[in-house]
């Protein structure tokens, strides 16, 4: 999947996280490390701080079975 700066731009006008916080946070879900629970975890963690957004166990663990089981849209920025 190939992240756009138009796709970019969109996450940081509507979560007012930036640019590089965004791509900090890819980068420790490359390769393997979307098969690594706590990885993952530790990523929605930082996304829930940053955002200033609570994510609850329930919430975290779907995040966490639908990265894990390859679950995620190719096409992220259908969702914007």
């Amino acid at each position: 999947m190939r992240i756009t700066d138009s796709f970019l731009n969109k996450v940081e006008r509507k979560t007012n996280v930036s640019k590089q916080s965004i791509l900090d946070l890819a980068n420790k879900l490359k390769g393997d490390n979307l098969k690594d629970e706590n990885t993952i975890r530790d990523v929605i963690s930082e996304l829930s701080n940053l955002t200033g957004k609570s994510v609850t166990k329930e919430q975290s663990d779907r995040i966490v079975k639908a990265v894990v089981g390859d679950k995620i849209p190719d096409n992220l920025e259908n969702m914007l």
